[in-house]
């Protein structure tokens, strides 16, 4: 039989993320051939499965909620699989579910919980599905009532036909005293077994509240649309990503802003999540915003008491772990000496220059420009070689390196000028 898969590799441990959001993607068209597939492993081994049922929570889009058991494929390998019902494939949108196995020594366990999408097609654009709840212990227990009813009928049946033939060889008394006695063993069956159809009302009644008070505790507000997409989706340069996040109000929610939109880090493209608390007037007053451009460069944000923080880039790993980079020289001012030429390296937000330029330019020249800017001017100075003496230079705000001047025993000796400095770019 041909199914459309979603296989699904989940490690039973204390340290796994608490859902996970997949690329599963299923159609309302993909009746009985939905096909979730659970591969289970501990500690790098696969889980068995001995002595286990597997149930499966579907909550969908619309609100319905499935609780069925799960197909055990192979109880050493701790492999199972569940196939959409023609019911479940119906309600398209976002499905958030939670796979839990239960042990037959009283022993329970959650796995994982997980999400994926059911995307109405095109035949179905007209299909407005009808909200269900559906516990595969609800059909189990209608069945055994109407199996057990179905026995206590064709008994009474049976004692029915032996009371024809009683008839025929007995007296009427005798053979009706055996047929009270049927019958009474009749009923002693039927009260110990079966149930009233309002007894098992009851308790599908109660298993049913217990349910939506199961559900009542999901957290009631989405950080996506139903199809996965940023929340809050700025394409409008005008508009602040900050604002718009306070504006949402309460709770947290992911979010994309064009580049060069109001409030960002920097002039790219960002993407990120908020969490934002406590509200005055409908707004958020206390919260976070992480967002993070096209370069993977992180910015964080905090909302104290409806006042931002201001950005503050994270290190990353490439920030602690940088390279040297040849400086690239402003032609017909210096030249590079090849022994020891001049270099530059960016780490933990510090500009460090070393190396060593030929020729002495006139005072005030740019002999370099950098990328990396300081919060302010910076002096410093370099040794000269050739005769004992310094250098003074200076990065500008702007990023240029100039030359300013020397100072040396005999400053017409000086061929070349050495330089080793931090230079600070906050």
């Amino acid at each position: 039989m041909i199914h459309k898969n979603g296989p699904l590799d989940f490690d039973v441990n204390a340290y796994t993320s608490s859902s996970v959001s997949t690329s599963i993607n299923f159609w309302t068209q993909d009746r009985q051939t939905a096909r979730l597939i659970f591969k289970l492993t501990k500690d790098g081994v696969p889980l068995p499965l001995a002595a286990v049922t597997g149930k499966l929570v579907l909550v969908m889009a619309d609100g319905s909620r499935f609780i069925r058991d799960v197909t055990i494929v192979d109880r050493v390998n701790g492999h199972a699989e569940y196939v959409l019902t023609d019911e479940e494939i119906k309600h398209y949108g976002i499905v958030q579910a939670e796979l839990n196995l239960y042990y037959a020594n009283d022993q329970s366990m959650s796995v994982h919980q997980f999400s994926f999408n059911i995307t109405k097609s095109l035949i179905d654009q007209d299909i407005v599905p009808i909200t269900e709840y559906y516990v595969d212990e609800f059909e189990a227990l209608r069945a055994k009532i109407n199996e057990l009813y179905d026995e206590a009928i064709l008994t009474i049946d049976e004692l029915k036909a032996k009371f024809e033939d009683l008839e025929k060889i007995e007296t009427k008394e005798g053979a009706k005293a055996k047929v009270a006695e049927a019958l009474a063993t009749a009923k002693k069956y039927t009260v110990n077994y079966a149930e009233t159809p309002a007894g098992a009302q009851d308790k599908a009644d109660t298993a049913v509240k217990k349910v939506k008070d199961l559900v009542a505790g999901f957290q009631q507000k989405k950080i996506t649309t139903d199809m996965g997409l940023p929340l809050i989706s700025i394409k409008d340069t005008s508009v602040s990503i900050l604002d718009a996040v306070i504006d949402k109000g309460l709770g947290m929610g992911s979010f994309y802003a064009i580049a060069k939109s109001k409030d960002l880090p920097n002039n790219r493209s960002f993407r990120g999540f908020f969490h934002i608390t406590d509200a005055t007037n409908g707004k958020g007053t206390f919260g976070w915003v992480y967002a993070t451009d096209y370069a993977n460069n992180i910015y964080t944000n905090y909302l104290n008491d409806n006042v931002w923080s201001g950005w503050n880039r994270l290190l990353t790993e490439k920030d602690l772990s940088s390279t040297w980079n040849q400086v690239t020289l402003v032609a017909g001012t210096v030249k590079q000496f090849a022994g020891n030429p001049l270099q530059f390296s960016i780490r933990q937000n510090e500009l460090r220059i070393r190396g060593s330029f030929e020729g002495i330019p006139a005072n005030d020249t740019v002999i370099a420009r950098f990328a990396q800017k300081p919060s302010g001017e910076t002096a410093f100075l370099g040794a000269t070689v050739g005769s004992y003496g310094s250098a003074r230079l200076t990065l500008e705000k702007d990023g240029s390196l100039k030359f300013n001047g020397l100072n040396a025993n005999d400053n017409s000796k000086v061929s070349r000028v050495e330089i080793n400095e931090s230079i600070p770019l906050w």
